[in-house]
C-alpha cells in the first residue's frame, strides 16, 4: 500500500523524469526535441501555465510542514503531561492546591509586583531552578509547576511558603 510520502515521492519523480526524457528524445543533439516542443519559438509568458503547480505544489509542502509540526508539538505535550502525571513524595494535589490558592489565587500565570515571585506556587527563579525547573515558572505548564512544587514540598515540607504553607 502506498503511503502519502511514497506516492508523493513517485508523482515529483515522474515530473521531473518525463520532460528531460522529450528533451533528450530524437538524434541526441537535442535539436529534434526543441523543434517537436517548440522550444526555438517559445516566449517567456509560456512559463505561466506552471504557475498554478507550482503554487499549489507549496501550499501542500506548507500544509505538510505545519501538519508535522503540530503532530510534534501533540507528542511533545503528551509526553510532557505523562512525566508530571503523578506527584513525588506522597504529597496530596489538595495540599499544592490550597498552596496555590493563597499565594497566587490558582493563577499558573501570575508574576509578584516585582517580578520575583513567578508562577502558580510564586517560585523565584532560584528556588525553580533548585527543582530541576529551567526558564520562567510562570511560563511553564501547570502540571510541571504543580510537579516542581510537590518536589519542593518532598524536600522543604512547608517552609518554602511560609504564610502560605
Amino acid at each position: 500500500m502506498l503511503t502519502k510520502r511514497t506516492y508523493f515521492i513517485v508523482v515529483l519523480s515522474a515530473l521531473i523524469v518525463f520532460p528531460a526524457a522529450a528533451l533528450g528524445a530524437g538524434d541526441g543533439s537535442g535539436a529534434d526535441a526543441a523543434a517537436h516542443i517548440g522550444v526555438a519559438d517559445a516566449q517567456p509568458a509560456a512559463l505561466a501555465v506552471l504557475r498554478r503547480p507550482v503554487v499549489s505544489f507549496h501550499r501542500t509542502i506548507r500544509r505538510t510542514v505545519a501538519r508535522l509540526e503540530a503532530e510534534h508539538r501533540a507528542e511533545a505535550r503528551r509526553k510532557r503531561r505523562e512525566l508530571y502525571a503523578t506527584l513525588p513524595g506522597g504529597v496530596s494535589l489538595d495540599t499544592l492546591n490550597a498552596i496555590a490558592a493563597c499565594e497566587s489565587g490558582g493563577d499558573p500565570t501570575a508574576v509578584s509586583s516585582d517580578g520575583t515571585y513567578r508562577g502558580k506556587y510564586q517560585f523565584d527563579y532560584g528556588t525553580w531552578e533548585s527543582v530541576g525547573g529551567i526558564g520562567d515558572p510562570a511560563q511553564a505548564t501547570e502540571q510541571e509547576q504543580d510537579y516542581r512544587a510537590a518536589l519542593l514540598y518532598e524536600r522543604s515540607g512547608s517552609a518554602p511558603w511560609p504564610i502560605c504553607g
